[in-house]
């Protein structure tokens, strides 16, 4: 699914921001497999709520599991990203409203893609070379951009190298 995933889901939104200035490299293709199955385990729309809530779904929507608040509300004013973004949102969503945007990321994958994109974007660091040597690097990466609320760090490693072998062979 992993490898059909990046060919159908990743590849062709990451073509989309080569003209606004983003490159495709496998270095992103890697960070985006390795987030989204650390998140989402690329299967889950939205966050699944906690054990005894009354609510059917968390705060996250998407793959990379964006809240209106944090990841769509920080690509859609920062610098380096928001001049970029508008173009996708106005395709995928129609309006510029964080929330109308959030709710869109669950089943827009191209959008979901974007977003996770530009957010590493962001990072005026870059991203780590995709290989086993760089899996703590990888997971810094992941924890100062996503600042998960729970991280898992006993995934990372097999995610890392899962990824890498999914986009690198």
């Amino acid at each position: 699914m992993s490898r059909e995933f990046l060919e159908r889901t990743i590849n062709p939104a990451l073509e989309e921001l080569v003209p606004h200035g983003i490159p495709v490299n496998d270095r992103a293709r890697v960070m985006l497999m390795a987030i989204g199955l650390q998140e989402s385990r690329l299967v889950h729309r939205f966050q699944l709520p906690l054990a005894g809530a009354t609510n059917r779904k968390g705060p996250a929507r998407g793959f990379w599991q964006f809240e209106a608040g944090g990841g769509v509300a920080g690509v859609m004013t920062h610098n380096a990203t928001k001049d970029r973004v508008l173009h996708f949102v106005r395709r995928h969503v129609g309006s510029t409203n964080n929330h109308a945007i959030w709710a869109s990321l669950e089943w827009e994958d191209t959008l979901a893609v974007v977003f996770a994109r530009l957010l590493l974007w962001s990072d005026p660091r870059a991203l780590p070379e995709p290989t086993l040597a760089n899996e703590q690097a990888a997971w810094d990466y992941y924890i100062r951009n996503w600042r998960p609320g729970k991280p898992h760090r006993q995934t990372w490693a097999r995610i890392w190298a899962d990824s890498i072998r999914f986009v690198c062979g």
